[in-house]
């Protein structure tokens, strides 16, 4: 019984807590009493438009700036300087020396990241295979694609199998092949234990991968917690539908326990889709519906991440924006 307390405490514990933490420059305030918790081996996205703030908190947590006030949080005890060598950063802005050969720099990172030149080749080399980079080894980096560089830099970021990955628009630059392999590589380094934070505008991926987010709009943290929760509470009683027969037929038997939101008739059946009046339950509709239309398809409808950005950012009321873009657009 003990044991299992042991393991939920441990699961549950946060590798980074950020408390209170404001930052100003000269008149500019980047950040505004700002709390957050990333969870021990998850994935956590920061979102949020540009110039929020998020930069500035992911370079308070490299210790590359300080707050003016309020504190971060390594594992329940003070950041400090120590605690960069736990941490992997792949900034916005790229940065690798153009005219050095990628083995020899790649190489060169990784002995300043703590790695003896013997374990950094052998573990940039299984890299190097994983990735199908092994003819980049002696090229120079300005022979490479932007795609090709950022693959270098990410190995390298992630080398040295830090505790905690901070990934600034990790996919930024990548064809839809290679921005995959990342999505893999960071879902791999979360099973093997690695906490992942990620900064990101692809709300695709957010959903993909991210287990919590938080928001940050104009220097306030204004909404955070799991992925799946944040849907569900922004859910808006839309559903999706898929029968035969006729849309006046369906509308008719429907009558005023929703709103039909779009419809499209294809191929002899109809798609619509609806959302319900606060007092009718999916079984009521389907109970009045069925009668008069053979239904073969029933689904809800969650709102994407991208829907939930845009309704909170622009201080919405969210049932007025979510649950409209058409699924039935060719």
């Amino acid at each position: 019984m003990l044991v299992g307390l042991l393991t939920f405490v441990s699961a549950m514990a946060n590798l980074i807590s950020v408390k209170n933490v404001s930052k100003r420059f000269s008149t500019h305030t980047a950040l505004d009493q700002v709390s957050l918790d990333i969870p021990e081996g998850s994935i956590f996205g920061l979102l949020g438009p540009n110039g929020a703030g998020k930069t500035t908190l992911i370079r308070i947590i490299n210790q590359i700036t300080g707050p003016d006030s309020g504190q971060v949080l390594f594992e329940d005890r003070l950041l400090e300087r120590q605690h960069v060598e736990q941490i992997g950063y792949l900034p916005e802005e790229r940065g690798l020396y153009k005219k050095m050969r990628v083995g020899e720099q790649a190489l060169y990172l990784a002995q300043l990241k703590g790695l003896s030149k013997q374990e950094a080749k052998r573990r940039l080399h299984e890299w190097f295979e994983r990735f199908e980079m092994g003819g980049w080894w002696k090229k120079k980096v300005e022979e490479l694609s932007k795609g090709m560089q950022q693959k270098v830099q990410f190995i390298v970021t992630v080398l040295h199998e830090p505790r905690l990955l901070i990934l600034d628009e990790p996919f930024s630059g990548f064809d839809p092949i290679n921005a995959q392999l990342i999505k893999d590589e960071l879902l791999r380094l979360r099973k093997n234990g690695a906490t992942i934070m990620l900064s990101t505008h692809n709300m695709g991926s957010v959903e993909e991968l991210c287990d919590n987010i938080a928001l940050i709009d104009k220097s306030q943290k204004i909404l955070d917690g799991s992925v799946a929760e944040i849907k569900r509470s922004h859910f808006t009683g839309t559903y999706d539908l898929s029968f035969k027969g006729t849309l006046i037929g369906f509308t008719n038997a429907m009558w005023t326990g929703g709103e039909l939101v779009e419809s499209k008739e294809e191929n002899g059946r109809c798609h619509v889709r609806v959302r319900l009046r606060d007092n009718v339950t999916p079984n009521h509709l389907l109970q009045a519906v069925i009668p008069h239309v053979e239904v073969y398809a029933f689904t809800e409808v969650l709102p994407t991440m991208n829907d939930i950005f845009i309704a909170t950012v622009q201080r919405k009321e969210v049932g007025t924006v979510l649950g409209t873009q058409s699924h039935f657009t060719e």
